[in-house]
């Protein structure tokens, strides 16, 4: 499946699953397309990487403390957070080289751009279907109105603002000029508690802005956005590795092959439950019938006798009048004798 906007909006079609590998390839470039194959094979529709460079995500506050939430450095001796980063980083030929090795595969390639030096090579270079912003942007107004200026449906993660941050976050996109935006809903929490997944945001944005909505996860397994998909997602995005117990960022709440592989079958199978909000009857006549029930005599009745409420049983198969008419019943008169459990007919009155 590739990325279609235009299906996005109008909505009924599988959701668009992103495998996002960020930095989960921990700099090799072998692992990378090991992992590109593998998201592939569970069916992925997209991988996403992450483009960030030593320069345009961290300050040199951050290497000077050598410390970023969740990952102290500072008593180690074999890396730092400044050596870790610029291991991890990928270079522009390296985000050349695996663009082709999707092509080759035939699944789309994204990244997330930290920079607008990252947005023209995804924009202008490698010709990415859309531009995938992370929650760390939704309060930076000036890049987001330079992604809105680049001609590209816009995909933003909403994770760690409120809900006026969000709202301005969308402004500014609009403001570059796109109107072909994706909102996520995204807890920036690694993993965050059940109590805060809050899947009904989904709904939310999706009155609140009138774009299309989806899902970024960060929880542990794959009940979370399995239940995604009964909020009519249009894309799902999970972090993916090849190993949980890799070294590395974000490994521990990424979906390992088997999970994607669940996710991904989830989201072919699942969206095709969701139907419509008109009341279908899928049975056939002929099991229809066979479920329902039918009036029948509650006694023997004889030919003559006068109906009442009491006379009346209700019983398998359906073919003959339906429990829906006993009140139509109540008062007749039998033109005939009517056997215990035998099924009315409408012309024994």
């Amino acid at each position: 499946m590739r990325f279609n906007y235009q299906d996005m909006v109008a909505g009924g079609k599988k959701p668009y699953v992103i495998a996002e590998l960020g930095a989960n390839h921990n700099g090799d470039m072998e692992l990378a397309k090991t992992m590109i194959k593998t998201a592939k094979e569970c069916g992925a529709d997209c991988i996403k990487l992450q483009s960030f460079t030593k320069s345009n995500v961290f300050s040199k506050k951050n290497y000077d403390d050598n410390y970023f939430l969740g990952d102290d450095y500072r008593n180690r001796t074999d890396y730092t957070l400044e050596s870790i980063v610029e291991a991890y980083a990928l270079s522009k030929e390296q985000h050349h080289e695996l663009k082709a090795y999707c092509d080759e595969l035939d699944i789309d390639f994204t990244s997330t751009p930290f920079d607008k030096a990252g947005v023209d090579l995804l924009v202008d270079e490698l010709h990415v279907p859309f531009i995938k912003v992370a929650s760390m942007d939704v309060e930076n107004v000036p890049f987001l109105k330079y992604i809105g200026s680049k001609g590209v449906p816009v995909v933003i993660s909403t994770g760690l603002t409120g809900m006026d941050d969000v709202v301005n976050a969308i402004a500014a996109i609009e403001a570059g000029g796109c109107k072909e935006i994706c909102v996520l809903h995204c807890v920036s929490i690694y993993p965050p508690a059940d109590e805060q997944v809050n899947l009904n945001n989904i709904d939310m944005y999706r009155m609140a802005f009138g774009y299309p909505t989806g899902y970024s996860d960060h929880t542990f397994g794959v009940v979370a956005p399995i239940m995604s998909i009964a909020k009519n997602v249009c894309i799902i995005e999970k972090h993916f590795t090849m190993d949980k117990n890799m070294k590395g960022w974000d490994h521990k709440i990424s979906a390992n092959p088997e999970e994607m592989k669940i996710i991904c079958d989830a989201a072919e199978q699942g969206y095709k439950m969701m139907g419509s909000f008109r009341k279908v009857v899928n049975e056939s006549k002929h099991q229809r019938e066979e479920y329902k029930r039918s009036i029948v005599a509650a006694c023997d009745l004889k030919k003559g006798h006068i109906l009442t409420e009491e006379d009346l049983d209700y019983k398998r198969p359906g073919t003959a009048i339906s429990p829906k008419f006993y009140e139509m019943l109540i008062g007749k008169e039998l033109k005939r004798d009517i056997e215990a459990d035998e099924l009315f007919q409408w012309g024994d009155f």
